[in-house]
């Protein structure tokens, strides 16, 4: 068995703004990087052993992950498959106005149909293809071990559908958090979530991106 802590990255400005980031590389704000500290300092008091630490290569999670790398003396290996959904010409557009700057792409990501391409981005399918085959591989990589991800809210979305089997177009009840930690049990191809959304560690409320 693989024991995966995924933790989604702190806060940035276009979070608290409700703008999508895709594979824009946007960088923590000051609460994000408050959230990384506190989010380190709480792992570094825990009497657990992580074998290894990845991250995303978007400077939001990599910065995340900078204090943990410090506190528990690990290495950070970057791994691109972690990073959040390409959403094309979505990137950087309010949520609040995409369906009348951008209609199209729009009602392709509202419908969760995994064949349905967005503009210059990743179709959802091909998406969840890229977050299976990444977690499958840090699995088999480090079998009996546990290890550590910080990655994105939509990676976190996939895996949370993956593991519950729960359809890409189902309502999802748990929040995707900044900052927060979701642990996962990966036994060949059995996935088992053991904790989600753990954000005890934050002094100030964590904000959720707006993902169905």
């Amino acid at each position: 068995m693989t024991e995966i802590w995924f933790i989604r990255h702190g806060e940035t400005a276009w979070n608290r703004e409700g703008r999508l980031q895709g594979w824009k590389d946007i960088a923590l704000n000051d609460a994000g990087i408050d959230q990384a500290s506190q989010l380190a300092a709480r792992i570094a008091t825990l009497d657990t052993k992580f074998d290894a630490l990845y991250s995303s290569d978007l400077q939001r999670a990599h910065t995340t992950a900078e204090p943990i790398s410090t506190a528990l003396e690990l290495r950070i290996r970057t791994e691109p498959g972690l990073r959040e959904r390409c959403y094309g010409i979505l990137e950087g557009l309010d949520l609040g106005r995409i369906d009348e700057l951008a209609p199209e792409a729009a009602a392709a990501r509202r419908s969760r149909d995994p064949n349905r391409p967005i503009e210059g981005g990743e179709s959802l399918g091909q998406f969840q293809s890229r977050v299976l085959a990444t977690v499958h591989d840090l699995a088999q990589r480090h079998d009996n071990e546990r290890i550590l991800a910080v990655t994105h809210g939509g990676v976190l979305d996939i895996i949370w559908r993956h593991a519950n089997g729960v359809a890409l177009d189902a309502h999802r009840p748990v929040p995707l958090l900044n900052a927060s930690i979701n642990r996962i049990a990966i036994e060949g191809r059995k996935w088992q979530v053991l904790d989600w959304g753990d954000v005890s560690h934050l002094e100030a409320e964590s904000t959720s991106d707006i993902v169905p």
